[in-house]
């Protein structure tokens, strides 16, 4: 009787320690090898109770629960490593960007310490030391976020002026994306910044004005950190320039 009490909560607790996966996570990592494993050795396992067989069940519900950690594992794993790869990305297109425009060369020191911090990246990366990588490839979206590049001379047109001493600075036009793992940012968490709106249910506005820029225009979750954000106004307020962590902004009333 004690044996069957034990596999009865044996089975029970099995039941609650497999994973619940998002739906955000692909069907080729919920359905991994280990996770398999695990389902085939739980039918095992209930097999063998049926039959009366009641150390076997045990042993198969023991290795089912040994194999669904195997899959939590090997998921949380391969959804860090996702996340390091799309960081170093953002970076590396950050990078290229500035290269491109002639921000490098209108600002080398912001460069240089960008490169250096993708190298580090790129060797953390390669240690498998996942959140360094993350965070080095962070600084180089810091290092070049409210760069502007040097246009062609035919093209280049006056500086606006400064504004003077003691000026309170306009609200800001536009806004580079930093990693989740910086500043959280989404629609929502941006929009609700005083320098944005000051209120997160806005955040269609931000959504609608950058459309296009996503890789998925239907999907508003899916904002790449380097991306670069309009925003537009939402009472008529004079907005100009990115923002800039260094200025203290106006909140919008």
């Amino acid at each position: 009787m004690k044996r069957i009490v034990f596999l009865g909560s044996l089975f029970f607790f099995m039941c609650g320690a497999f994973p619940v996966f998002s739906q955000d996570v692909p069907a080729s990592l919920r359905n991994n090898r280990y996770y398999m494993e695990s389902l085939r050795l739980t039918d095992l396992a209930q097999e063998s109770y049926e039959f009366g067989d009641y150390d076997g069940s045990a042993r198969y519900a023991e290795e089912a629960l040994r194999y669904a950690q195997l899959s939590d594992e090997y998921v949380a794993l391969q959804l860090k490593i996702k996340e390091t790869d799309d960081a170093i990305a953002a970076a590396k297109s950050r990078i290229d960007w500035a290269a491109q425009t002639g921000a490098a060369r209108a600002n080398p020191d912001e460069y240089g310490a960008a490169e250096q911090a993708y190298g580090e990246a790129v060797a953390y990366r390669e240690e498998e030391a996942w959140d360094n990588a993350i965070a080095a490839a962070g600084r180089v979206v810091d290092a070049l976020a409210y760069l502007g590049g040097s246009p062609p001379a035919a093209a280049k047109t006056p500086a606006p002026a400064a504004a003077p001493a003691g000026e309170t600075p306009a609200l800001p036009a536009q806004y580079t994306v930093r990693p989740w793992a910086v500043s959280r940012d989404c629609f929502w968490n941006i929009a609700g910044r005083p320098w944005a709106y000051g209120d997160p249910y806005k955040w269609r506005l931000l959504y609608n004005a950058n459309k296009a820029k996503l890789p998925d225009p239907n999907n508003p979750d899916l904002i790449e950190p380097g991306m670069v954000l309009d925003i537009p106004g939402a009472q008529g307020e004079t907005r100009k320039g990115a923002w800039d962590a260094g200025k203290t902004y106006p909140s919008l009333d």
